[in-house]
């Protein structure tokens, strides 16, 4: 935009010679020209002497103005030497030519530009409604233009007004506007010279995107609804049937869970991102609660800042532009008797947590646009991977509530420190895939398992599940490629020696592999068939197949 600031060398006139004279007499006889005479500056044309004055070229533009109304002439100079002057009757037709410039680049702006814009001077009166305004709020400019905008909206949904008197500006904040109209809105005052003058709304039009949200959010619950009710359909007493590995840290893990079997407590479950904090949300929720309890997610860091309150709380009917006219119950009402699963709880504005701390204290609340007081009663579980004592120290997460939640606390192993449960993990995973995408289950060889074994995971059993689909959907009747995980492929050594490993060698290594992750199955699972299979993610037709194949009936 500097194309449009006004500066003094785009006025200059270089057309200049100044002459030094040292006398009255030598003033008289000059009929055009700039003169220095005593260290005072003139302009004489056509034998007319006007005064003039010296200024650095690097004063603002409003200093020029003022000061060619004293004075019909100004020299402007740069490091004591004088580049040109400025007159009046020279500027004048040049300020006209870029006022028309700057018109025509705006006319233009306005007219191209899609966004609602809203320009009010300082009486509220609309001096720019564009045509993206009319579309949104279905008013065409003749109706408005010019008149007191708080004749068309209601005062208190003005946000417009709100930073032509107070100075406030909004960036990327929801609003009303109206009941009926759901937007984006960025709002700045204007200033000139240091006072207000007037103020600019650019309006995004998101009523769509919210509705859509929301019935997403509907879909999904209709979903979650529908896998509680195929869970009760396939009812499995072990809570941790899903969690699959035997390592000692996995271990530890589910026999602090096991401890909180009669308990009430808020649980925080920490640790990096991939590790499955869900899944272990989902064994503290069975351990301690009936089959009929809901357990009810909700990831704090996908929902958009102006949703959260009637995501948590619901609403009645007509609370709020958009609204379901038979209202909603929020996520209490839907954990009610249950768990209620706040997962990347760092990720919760802090006006939120000042709420969600009142509901957990006091044990009731309000839902949106309502009067009825809702008892709430519900467990909590929070998840994060975040460092919260950090978040409380930056004043980004509030302590109270942070002790609310944290009073017990399970930190969940990454992979890499439980690196005895990627065997399991792999052929959990293989058979799950392989079933999904129909192919063969692909046989990996002692190298390519290795190379699963040394890798880090930094995305934990995400990360591993990933690369596992990727094997799954490019493998080729049952044999995996390593070159299809470029980050494994160069922990194989690839030398003469690999090439002459016979297949009966590969397959009896994995057939003893197997036989021993059987046998560990068996042992975890108490001899119990139904939950041995369970555990290791087959059916129990196919485990007695490989039972009988490697004799252990």
């Amino acid at each position: 935009m500097e194309q449009f600031h006004l500066n003094i060398n785009q006025f200059l006139n270089t057309d200049i010679d100044l002459l030094e004279v040292n006398n009255w007499e030598k003033l008289q006889k000059i009929k055009n020209g700039f003169v220095n005479y005593n260290n005072n500056y003139y302009m004489i044309a056509d034998g007319i002497l006007k005064q003039a004055t010296l200024i650095d070229n690097s004063a603002e533009f409003h200093v020029v103005v003022q000061t060619l109304y004293e004075y019909s002439v100004v020299l402007v100079a740069e490091h004591d030497e004088i580049k040109g002057y400025l007159s009046l009757n020279e500027m004048l037709p040049q300020l006209v030519h870029h006022y028309q410039t700057l018109l025509s680049y705006f006319t233009i702006i306005t007219k191209t530009s899609e966004a609602s814009v809203t320009v009010i001077n300082d009486k509220r009166e609309v001096i720019l409604w564009t045509e993206g305004a009319e579309r949104i709020f279905s008013l065409p400019h003749e109706k408005i233009q010019g008149d007191d905008i708080t004749n068309h909206f209601e005062k208190d949904k003005l946000a417009v007004t709100e930073a032509l008197y107070r100075g406030q500006a909004l960036q990327q904040s929801h609003h009303l506007p109206r009941d009926d109209v759901f937007v984006l809105i960025n709002t700045s005052p204007v200033y000139v010279n240091g006072k207000i003058v007037g103020a600019v709304a650019s309006e995004t039009d998101i009523t769509s995107q919210v509705k859509l949200n929301r019935e997403l959010m509907q879909a999904s619950e209709r979903i979650h609804r529908l896998e509680q009710n195929l869970q009760t359909l396939q009812p499995s007493d072990d809570p941790f049937r899903e969690i699959k590995g035997q390592s000692a840290p996995l271990e530890h893990t589910k026999r602090m869970i096991e401890k909180l079997r009669h308990t009430e407590v808020s649980v925080l479950i920490l640790g990096e991102s991939g590790v499955g904090k869900e899944l272990f949300a989902k064994a503290i929720h069975e351990t301690r609660e009936t089959k009929e309890s809901p357990f009810v997610a909700i990831n704090c860091g996908a929902i958009p800042n102006a949703l959260f309150e009637s995501e948590l709380f619901g609403y009645e009917r007509g609370a709020f532009s958009g609204a379901d006219q038979k209202g909603k119950n929020g996520k209490f009402e839907l954990a009610r008797n249950g768990t209620l699963f706040l997962d990347e709880i760092a990720e919760m504005p802090l006006d939120m947590q000042v709420k969600l701390l009142r509901v957990l204290q006091d044990k009731k609340y309000f839902a949106v646009g309502g009067s009825k007081e809702i008892q709430a009663n519900f467990r909590v579980i929070a998840a994060t991977n975040r460092d919260l004592d950090q978040f409380v120290e930056e004043g980004l997460f509030r302590e109270d509530l942070y002790y609310r939640l944290n009073v017990v606390n399970l930190t969940i192993p990454p992979l890499r420190e439980r690196k005895e449960d990627i065997v399991q993990l792999v052929h959990h995973f293989l058979y799950e895939l392989s079933v999904r995408y129909h192919k063969p289950i692909p046989e990996l060889s002692p190298q390519f398992m290795n190379a699963l074994l040394k890798h880090n995971w930094k995305g934990n059993v995400r990360e591993l599940r990933n690369a596992l689909e990727r094997l799954v959907v490019f493998s080729n009747d049952g044999e995996a490629f390593i070159e299809d995980l470029p980050f494994l492929a160069k922990q194989v050594p690839m030398n003469n020696n690999e090439s002459n490993v016979q297949p009966s060698t590969l397959q009896a290594s994995m057939d003893k592999h197997e036989r021993q992750l059987l046998t560990e199955a068996l042992k975890h699972s108490g001899s119990n068939k139904q939950r041995c299979a369970a555990d290791l993610g087959i059916s129990r037709a196919t485990l007695y197949n490989k039972l009988q194949k490697h004799n252990l009936e």
